[in-house]
């Protein structure tokens, strides 16, 4: 017999061998009914694995993240086998699940596969999927998998065995198809009953634009028809609010090939938009003791050799400017975090004058991929609401709950709501991916568990997400379309105070270390913007809008009126513009409830008679005819109610 322990602490004796679905059957033959992936001991099995040991057994449904996880890649291999049959000859490469869906990279060779062909291919997998094949793992010998793919011609595969060890290489089969693969399925493919291809892009293997470059189709599966046409109903709501549509209506940024990809043009309305969410965030900084500093966009190379930033990403950055002298490299800034500790070092510190906190708006440069760039939310160039505090260890737990403040604040502010912390920690199975030692992990790992227990935080612990330098605490946001996205992010640093030997005069007289926070509610101001943007479908709150209302004369009578009336707003600080165009008023209101501008002030003969302006808010309708003073404290309470107060 084996002793199973269950998430809620119960402890189960069952006959050596007994699966998943054996325990779950034992539960309830509901469960059992849903249970469609498992993890024992952390390592994510097949419902139907024999499990020779005790252990802890964890249950997957389809509501559970690692549930939907087993069912793409499961799905994943259903498109391959479709893809096998169509497409004689294509050769497979890899097929995870992602966030939402799954997809597969094959090299199609003479062939073509476009979205033309996505009905056959999606009725091809459903007729595979209600032939009811079980998942089995079976292992083999490296041997014997390069022997399989080597009569395939199929070269991928064989890179990829080549790089495994003998005895750990296992394949999946269902029906007549075989894959390369570590495990991880659903029971069988019946499960899947709704099957949607997406979209096709280029991708290279293995990410390397060296490399041959091979069909990437994505996809996405459900276990109910009804789940997928409420997918396809967000994913057209979805595009409706792409932050690249919207920011194009909106006149808020652009990209041009001549300036190069990756990198955004922020046009008047969008560069004053950014300038509303720093000074936002400037002043609450300001409250919280910090103090602003400014680093240039560049850096010599021993800088980040110093940090571990070159070890870790110098592959993946610009390459380094090489200057007249011989020997002089600089690299474009990937990290504000190395200025900020040489900002620190620039002159001795005692105890007494720590915490300091030192916060920039810093531009910073990382080379991605042309394939993987995407709008703001992943570019080449961008800004993050950095700063670095630098305080006592006996100061970090309330710093580090502070910072949480700061962000909760941020969030409210700008209705981010719904949310999750996410402590993300070292993989302790991977110990060369992180500097430092592992007392100084265990202690910020420690430390950043406590805050968020002490904030009364919802949130999930997540191993092998850390920094490479430190462990941290992410704010995974829900937006209005319940796509979650990293937003805000807190990270406890005991390495980089060590290997930029940073040090302050202790009450002792001696010489101590400094802990490092990193910290950046926003992120980045480019992709912080995109997400909003989705999140509002552009009506930003009214504190942050461009425009915050437009002035519409019935005619050029009133012309003169409207501009005593913009004169008027603008000294309530009200952000506002005049269409005095020779068009209809209702062509004037079309206009402006398209361009999002949260009121229309209609002036006409009556107003201007009775001195008052006829308010049509934006997606509400009239709200009536009102003095300028009263529109005023209007706008000043809805601001109020939704720019928290810090």
């Amino acid at each position: 017999m084996i002793e199973i322990t269950l998430p809620d602490g119960s402890v189960k004796e069952f006959p050596k061998n007994s699966t998943p679905m054996d325990v779950a059957k034992s539960i309830s033959e509901g469960l059992a009914r849903n249970v469609i992936s498992a993890s024992f001991n952390g390592t994510t099995v097949e419902t139907a694995t024999p499990l020779t040991t005790d252990g802890n057994l964890t249950l997957f449904t389809w509501n559970d993240a690692a549930g939907k996880k087993a069912f793409w890649h499961s799905s994943a291999h259903v498109l391959a086998q479709a893809l096998e049959e169509l497409y004689p000859g294509v050769k497979l490469t890899i097929g995870p699940a992602i966030d939402n869906g799954f997809y597969y990279d094959v090299d199609p060779g003479d062939q073509s596969i476009s979205e033309k062909d996505f009905p056959a291919i999606e009725k091809k997998m459903l007729d595979i999927a209600r032939g009811k094949y079980d998942y089995r793992m079976r292992s083999v010998t490296k041997a014997e998998a390069l022997d399989y793919y080597k009569k395939q011609h199929n070269e991928y595969k064989v890179e990829l065995i080549e790089n495994l060890e003998d005895g750990t290489i296992t394949f999946c089969d269902h029906s007549t198809f075989s894959d390369l693969c570590r495990g991880g399925h659903i029971p069988n493919t019946g499960i899947i009953k709704a099957v949607k291809l997406l979209n096709t892009a280029g991708a290279y293997w293995r990410g390397n634009e060296n490399n041959k470059q091979l069909t990437r189709i994505y996809g996405i599966s459900f276990p109910k028809q009804k789940e997928l046409t409420e997918y396809l109903h967000l994913l057209e709501e979805a595009k409706k609010r792409d932050h690249r549509k919207l920011g194009k209506e909106l006149e808020l940024f652009t990209f041009s090939p001549k300036v190069g990809q990756g990198l955004p043009l922020w046009l008047p309305k969008g560069a004053a938009l950014r300038e509303r969410l720093e000074n936002f965030l400037k002043k609450a900084q300001k409250k919280a003791g910090y103090e602003q500093v400014v680093s240039p966009h560049i850096g010599q190379k021993e800088l980040y050799v110093t940090s571990g930033h070159y070890a870790k990403y110098g592959e993946d950055s610009f390459q380094p400017i090489h200057t007249p002298h011989e020997g002089e490299e600089f690299l474009l800034k990937p990290m504000n975090c190395p200025h900020h500790c040489e900002i620190y070092n620039a002159r001795p510190w005692s105890y007494k004058e720590l915490p300091k906190r030192y916060a920039e708006f810093g531009t910073v440069y990382r080379y991605e991929q042309s394939g993987e760039l995407h709008g703001l939310t992943r570019v080449r160039g961008f800004t993050q609401d950095d700063a670095h505090i630098f305080c006592t260890p006996d100061q970090l737990d309330a710093e580090f709950k502070n910072v949480i403040d700061l962000v909760l604040y941020v969030f409210g502010s700008l209705g981010f709501e719904n949310f999750t912390a996410q402590v993300s920690l070292r993989d302790p199975e991977n110990p060369g991916k992180y500097i430092g030692s592992n007392e100084n992990w265990e202690k910020a790992e420690q430390a950043i568990i406590n805050a968020a227990k002490e904030k009364g935080l919802n949130y999930v612990i997540e191993t092998g997400e850390a920094a490479f330098y430190g462990p941290k605490l992410d704010f995974m946001v829900k937006d209005a379309l319940g796509r979650s996205w990293q937003l805000g992010t807190i990270q406890v640093d005991y390495n980089l105070p060590e290997r930029f030997d940073l040090s302050y005069k202790g009450s002792d007289n001696e010489l101590h270390r400094p802990v490092m926070i990193h910290r950046a509610p926003f992120g980045s101001i480019e992709r912080f913007v995109a997400i909003l943007l989705e999140h509002t479908a552009g009506n930003f709150p009214l504190w942050l809008m461009p425009d915050q209302a437009i002035i519409l004369s019935i005619s050029e009578k009133y012309e003169k009126y409207a501009e005593k009336v913009l004169n008027l707003l603008e000294n309530y600080e009200i952000r506002a513009l005049i269409d005095n165009r020779n068009e209809t008023i209702g062509k004037k209101i079309r206009e402006a409830e398209m361009n999002k501008i949260p009121y229309m002030l209609i002036v006409g003969e009556n107003e201007e008679k009775e001195g008052t302006i006829s308010v049509r808010k934006h997606g509400e309708g009239d709200l009536g005819a009102i003095t300028v003073d009263a529109f005023a404290k209007i706008v000043e309470e809805e601001i109020n109610r939704t720019l928290k107060q810090f």
